[in-house]
């Protein structure tokens, strides 16, 4: 509250929203919290892709969601790919992103496959899919001043 109550009385701040607003068609906020039970996310060294997979859940699910995939992210953090996992607070409720750093598209591919082959992984799969009501991937490249590269 202190940074938006400084930045009302920020000239250009107030300039370059007047700008903004004129190029805008459409804007959503999201207030997110980070899975206890997820790294925190770590600059780490590059080159990377990343993927954002969006999850929009049934209402009532999130405790059911995080405690599966409490027991989920084991299989996945053999290649350090797991970046983050974080839940709205504030915007659209129910909904997660995970966030994925792969070297590229091939290692994207054979790790995900990796976790198929590992005893429990489908078991995870199998009750967190009804959970879902949605589902979205993206792939991200980080720009320069990222510490995530």
């Amino acid at each position: 509250m202190d940074c938006m109550n400084k930045l009302k009385n920020n000239k250009e701040y107030l300039e370059f929203r007047k700008e903004r607003s004129q190029m805008l068609l459409s804007r959503r906020n999201q207030m997110l919290l980070e899975f206890s039970f997820w790294n925190e996310p770590q600059p780490r060294a590059g080159p990377n892709i990343y993927e954002l997979r969006t999850y929009k859940l049934k209402p009532g699910t999130m405790i059911e969601w995080g405690n599966n995939w409490a027991r989920a992210i084991k299989y996945r953090q053999e290649n350090q790919e797991a970046v983050g996992g974080f839940f709205s607070q504030i915007g659209e409720l129910y909904v997660v992103h995970h966030l994925w750093a792969y070297k590229d598209l091939q290692s994207r591919e054979e790790t995900r496959n990796a976790a198929w082959r590992k005893r429990g992984w489908d078991e995870n799969v199998y009750y967190t899919v009804p959970l879902v009501r949605h589902m979205e991937s993206r792939i991200m490249i980080p720009l320069k001043i990222s510490p995530l590269q």
